[in-house]
Order: C-alpha cells, then sequence, then structure tokens
C-alpha cells in the first residue's frame, strides 16, 4: 500500500478490530448455529474485522441441559466446528466460539480459538457454577490440575493446545495479545482473566451465557468496566441472546467492548436477529499505559511466575487493505466530555478543584486580600469566579479581592468594559491602572525604537506591557497584603505562551495551571448557567464570545491581534496536548486521531452548548502543520518555562505539567525525534 494508504488505516496506528457477536440461538442444532456463525463472520470479513467472539456454548445452544451428554449431538458439533473454522480461514478473522469439547472422559465447556484453517487453543471455563438456577457441574469439568502446561486435546480433527493457562498472540502484530474466560470466571474474586492480563495478553474475551433478571445488565457491564481499568486492558464480553431456551430463564443477548475502563461500544439487547458489536481496541494505549504505571508490571512480577502461561502464536491474517474509518468514539475536545451529564459533572469537579486549592493556600498564608489582573478574557474570568467562591466559603467579604483592569496599547474598549462589568457585577474592588505611561519610559529606557515613534511591535514591544502588569500587582500585592492570584492556564503551558518571570507566567498561586483552554470555556458556561443569572450571566456570555487575544499590538486594518493566528486553534492544541502527554503517542497517531475526530464537523458528537460557530473541521495539511508547531513550542522551546511555575492544584487527568507533578522534562531539549517522526509518517 502507498503511505497515503497505510497511513489512513487503523492497524498502521496499532488498532484492533474486534466484534462481539450475538447469533441467533437454535436449541442443541449445531447445523443451524454454524450457519448463524458463518453469517456472522461474513459480516465481520467485511468489515475488517481481526477477531470475533461468539457467546458461551454458542455451537451447542446453553440451555440444553443433559442433551449436552448426547454423543450424538457432540459428534455433529465437531462436523459444524470445523465449517466454522473453514468460514475464518477464508475471511481472514480470528474467530473465538464456545462449545462443549470432549477430553480424556471429561467434558468442558470450553472456548476454541481457530484461525487460518487452524485450531490454536482450547481454554475451558474454570469456575462452573452450580447455585440457584445453575447446574454445571452436573455436566462439565472444570479447568484443573490434570490441563498442565503443554497439554493438548483434539477436536473437529485438528489437535490445539488447552487448558486455562493459554495466552494468544497475533505474529508481526506487536501488542495484539489476548485472553479467554468464559462467563462465570469473570464473577470469581479473582477472575482468570487478571493473570492473563499481567501475563502480557491486552484484549480480555469472556464468551457468556449470563441469563437475564431486572438489574443483571448493569452489574455486568460494571464487572466489564472494572476489569478493563483494573486490568488495564480492553475487555470484549458477549451473552446469549434470542432463541435459547426460556423453559425457566431468558437470555437478553447484551455485548459490550470496554478499554481502560471506558466503553467503546454496546449492542442492542433483546434483538431478534444475529448481529454484531463492533469498535477498534487501542492495543498501543494499553500498552504505553502500562508502562508508564509501575504497579502493573510489579504486580505482574509478584503474580505470574516463567512459564505459568503458554503464548500460542497465530499467524497474522493479513486484510491487504485498508479497514476506513476507526470504529471507536474520539472526544473532539478530551478534556471536555461530550456527554452532557458527565460534562456537567466534570465542571462541578474541575471548579471546586480549583475553589478548594484556593481555600487552602488562603488559610495556610492566613491572607485575605487577593490581587488579580482582570482583563476580560476567558482565563481572568475564571480565576476571578474561583476567587469569589473561595472567599465565600471561606466567611470573606468579596471587597478582599482587588481586581485591576490594566489597559496598555492595545486594550480593546470591549474587553475592558466586560472587565469593569465583570468585577461590579460580582462585587470586588475594582480599579484600573493605565500601564502606557510606564510603558512608554521603560520602552525609552531600553532605547526601542516606538519610543522614537516607529510603528516596531515586537516581543519587546509585546514583553514590556506584559512584564509591567504582573510587576504592578505583585507591588499592589505587598501594598495590600495580599497574594497575586495567577490566571495562566495549562493550554498556554504548554505552548509556552506566557511571558517569563515577571510576566503572566509568575503568581503567588494558579489556580488555573491544570485546566486547559477548552475546558475553561465550558467552565465559565456552566458558572454562568448554575451560579449567575442578570447582569452577572450576561457579561459572561460577551466574555465566551471574545475572540482570543493577548490585546498587546494595535489592530490593523481592523483585525485585532489574534492568539489562535500564532500558536494554532486551542481545539487542536489541546487535543495534541492530551495525547502527547497522557498517552505518550507518536505524533503520526495523534495527527491520525485527530484527523478522524476534526475532518467532518457534521458527524460525531459536540459538547452541550458549543456554538454552532465553533462546529468547525481540519483536514489533515491543516492538523500537521498545527502539530509541527505544537510539537517545536512543547518539546524544544518552552520547558524552562514549566520548570518554573507557580504551585496549582492538578485538575484533569493526567493534565498537570507542574515539574512537581506529571510532567518532567529539561529545559534544553530538541524536538527533533518528533518532528521527524511526523514527517517521515503523516502524508503532505
Amino acid at each position: 500500500m502507498a503511505q497515503t494508504d497505510l497511513f489512513h488505516s487503523p492497524a498502521t496506528h496499532g488498532f484492533v478490530r474486534v466484534a462481539a457477536a450475538t447469533p441467533v440461538v437454535h436449541t442443541a442444532d449445531p447445523v443451524a448455529n454454524a450457519d448463524e456463525h458463518i453469517a456472522l463472520i461474513q459480516q465481520a470479513g467485511e468489515q475488517g474485522v481481526d477477531l470475533i467472539v461468539f457467546p458461551e456454548l454458542s455451537l451447542s445452544g446453553y440451555a440444553i441441559d443433559d442433551l449436552v451428554m448426547q454423543q450424538a449431538l457432540l459428534d455433529e458439533i465437531e462436523r459444524q466446528a470445523d465449517r466454522i473454522i473453514q468460514a475464518a480461514k477464508a475471511l481472514k478473522v480470528i474467530v473465538v466460539f464456545g462449545a462443549p469439547v470432549r477430553h480424556e472422559e471429561r467434558l468442558y465447556n470450553a472456548a476454541v480459538v481457530a484461525a487460518d484453517g487452524w485450531i490454536w487453543g482450547i481454554v475451558p471455563k474454570t469456575y462452573l457454577p452450580n447455585y440457584r438456577e445453575y447446574y454445571e457441574k452436573r455436566w462439565f469439568a472444570p479447568a484443573g490440575p490434570e490441563l498442565q502446561l503443554g497439554a493438548g486435546a483434539n477436536f473437529a480433527g485438528y489437535h490445539g493446545a488447552i487448558g486455562p493457562h493459554l495466552i494468544f498472540s497475533v505474529e508481526d502484530r506487536p501488542g495484539f495479545v489476548f485472553g479467554v474466560e468464559i462467563c462465570e470466571d469473570y464473577w470469581a474474586p479473582l477472575p482468570p482473566s487478571t493473570r492473563q492480563a499481567l501475563a502480557g495478553a491486552r484484549i480480555l474475551l469472556n464468551l457468556s451465557a449470563s441469563n437475564v433478571v431486572i438489574g443483571k445488565s448493569d452489574d455486568r457491564a460494571l464487572l466489564c468496566a472494572s476489569q478493563s481499568a483494573r486490568a488495564m486492558a480492553a475487555y470484549v464480553f458477549t451473552a446469549s441472546g434470542w432463541g435459547e431456551s426460556t423453559t425457566d430463564l431468558a437470555w437478553d443477548g447484551q455485548a459490550t467492548v470496554h478499554e481502560l475502563g471506558a466503553k467503546l461500544a454496546e449492542g442492542e439487547r433483546f434483538a431478534l436477529v444475529g448481529h454484531l458489536t463492533i469498535a477498534d481496541i487501542d492495543i498501543e494505549r494499553i500498552g504505553l499505559e502500562r508502562l508508564r504505571t509501575g504497579t502493573f508490571a510489579d504486580c505482574a512480577r509478584r503474580e505470574v511466575g516463567q512459564g505459568d502461561f503458554a503464548d500460542i502464536a497465530i499467524r497474522e491474517q493479513d486484510k491487504g487493505s485498508d479497514r476506513g474509518d476507526l470504529i471507536r468514539p474520539i472526544d473532539r475536545f478530551p478534556f471536555v466530555p461530550d456527554d452532557a451529564a458527565r460534562l456537567d459533572q466534570d465542571c462541578y469537579e474541575a471548579f471546586n478543584i480549583q475553589v478548594q486549592g484556593l481555600m487552602r493556600r488562603l488559610k495556610a498564608t492566613g491572607s485575605k486580600t487577593l490581587v488579580i489582573g482582570v482583563s476580560g478574557g476567558l482565563d481572568s474570568t475564571q480565576a476571578l469566579l474561583v476567587a469569589c467562591r473561595a472567599f465565600d466559603r471561606l466567611g470573606l467579604p468579596r471587597t478582599g479581592i482587588l481586581g485591576f483592569t490594566l489597559p496598555g496599547f492595545a486594550t480593546s474598549e470591549g474587553t475592558k468594559s466586560n472587565a469593569w462589568t465583570l468585577m461590579t457585577a460580582l462585587g470586588v474592588t475594582g480599579a484600573e491602572i493605565d500601564i502606557r505611561p510606564a510603558a512608554e519610559r521603560m520602552l525609552a529606557d531600553i532605547g526601542h525604537p516606538y519610543a522614537k515613534g516607529e510603528p516596531v511591535h515586537d516581543i519587546t514591544f509585546e514583553n514590556v506591557q506584559a512584564g509591567l502588569r504582573t510587576d504592578y500587582l505583585f507591588r499592589l500585592a505587598n501594598q495590600n497584603g495580599g497574594m497575586v492570584l495567577g490566571t495562566g492556564d495549562l493550554s498556554e503551558l504548554a505552548l509556552g505562551w506566557a511571558t517569563y518571570g515577571v510576566g503572566d507566567h509568575m503568581s503567588h498561586y494558579n489556580v488555573n495551571g491544570g485546566v486547559a483552554k477548552t475546558l475553561i470555556r465550558h467552565l465559565i458556561r456552566w458558572v454562568a448557567t448554575k451560579e449567575y443569572e442578570g447582569e452577572t450571566a450576561r457579561v459572561l456570555h460577551a466574555i465566551l464570545n471574545t475572540e482570543i487575544s493577548p490585546e498587546l499590538v494595535p489592530a490593523t486594518d481592523g483585525k485585532i491581534q489574534s492568539t489562535e493566528g500564532t500558536v494554532g486553534p486551542y481545539a487542536l492544541n489541546d487535543f495534541f496536548l492530551f495525547y502527547i502527554t497522557r498517552f505518550g503517542l507518536k505524533p503520526s497517531k495523534v495527527a491520525f486521531l485527530a484527523h478522524q475526530a476534526w475532518k467532518d464537523a457534521s458527524t460525531g458528537q459536540w459538547p452541550e452548548g458549543t456554538p454552532e460557530e465553533e462546529k468547525v473541521e481540519y483536514d489533515l495539511a491543516t492538523i500537521k502543520a498545527w502539530l509541527r508547531k505544537f510539537l517545536h513550542r512543547f518539546f524544544q522551546t518552552s520547558q524552562f518555562k514549566r520548570s518554573a511555575v507557580p504551585n496549582g492544584p492538578k485538575v484533569v487527568t493526567g493534565g498537570s505539567l507542574s515539574p512537581r507533578g506529571d510532567w518532567r522534562a529539561p529545559s534544553d531539549a530538541t524536538a527533533r525525534v518528533w518532528l521527524d517522526e511526523l514527517d517521515a509518517s503523516v502524508p503532505d
């Protein structure tokens, strides 16, 4: 394939496409069941599925009681198993199906793993339920010590490894390693899949029958989510559905795919036709998460010994073409959930984390006065809202919050008006200091061309203003016995978009340092909706509608200085930041994910409250260009600023850039390795 085709293939970026199959069940009819299997395998093959898993005893049906001991049925099951194996070979899909398997005068409730026209392994159920409605020990033997490492079994004319100690890896697909357990196994205090994960399995499969009663689907989903989180793995679950015998029980055909605790896909319950629940699992991400979490490896060393598991290497099933778009949810805004209820919860938690962080610092220092620069922009607005809530909870009057507007050469009347309106509405003490005379004096003292009337608006011109603002705030804090409250956010720290030292880089405490710009926008919207009304709510919405600008350079031809025009859209920068710092993904994979998320504004979910004008899209060339700038700024030019940031609370998962927290890096590194990988792997 050409580089472009390879880039757009999910498999290139470490994704494995899995399908949880929910066939119509034909009670004790292996021929009809095999037909259902083959039809679903055909669908899976057409959709580029790598691995398909069927329910427990899917080839015979689960609720057949003593019929499972009939030789005629068992013989027919083996004949039909061969049909499934050959169909999987033709369609280049790895298939895992359920069947009763005879071995050494015992009958096992087992999962059969087949690919490339061969049975690679048979995994018997470890824990057999024999309580309430279950009676499995009447028919089946549990996986026990008789199934030693290296044991083999004959089934359907094939000879494959048998035992609970098997994990399966796919050749030439690093990290494509899976383990198998069956129904009751994951209800045990120590599921077999836990040790399978510790032995290297990144995908855990559960073939289940699991009859349904009220509330049980929630229990199953909880177990799947928690097991995928605790085992740092993906968990694929599929249960028996329509067609199982309802003599005494009922079945809902629940199917889910989880990854690291998050639900990727969920099938229709109580469906009357066979169907697939498909998702792309990020096995690279799982591996990176295990790599950075040392507890996982420490536990593996304690719990899994050399030779405890046999790794069965399956030949790669080459699909021969790309597999189209990703089949998994991707948030355009990783720091801002699409789900309205989750967004409400996240905003509640983020705001209160900021508030409690500031409250604790105020109590520790005994300060009853805060000094804050209020620009009429997003960051200072959020910091001011946090300060007001902190003072309210501490029983301090809001008049102890000293807000200052500090207009410079490019401050607009709109932002200054919003700043004053906000301070007045919130009841804080407001004041204004025009920094232009001091800035003109400093520019003259250092011999800057602007002081001689030349229209030179360089970085020195900008930083003289930014530095003076912070200098004034610190001196005002000295004068009033208070603290300077920082306003710079996580996204600005990542990009180095702050004036170092005596500039907006520095404060006594910064409540926004752990909050991404995209989340700050939604936090203000949340506070405006939940906490305020009238004039306060109106001005908050006006601030949200104001273009992001440092307002340090005078407007040209009516166009104000645009932050995003210089550093790139914050929506993309926050996307890059999340996947690079949280998971350590390669730039090419970040570009691929960003393109999947942002290439079409009409598809996917947007966070609640997102204005229509913010629902934009980006092509791959645009994403690559801004990612290149991000990589250069993040890895090479701005770490020295992050190495000396003020204290402030961590707010989002993996979102702290403090040298005392999640991110520690040298200040004199180069971005070369990341830029080279981007250029080599992402087509223009």
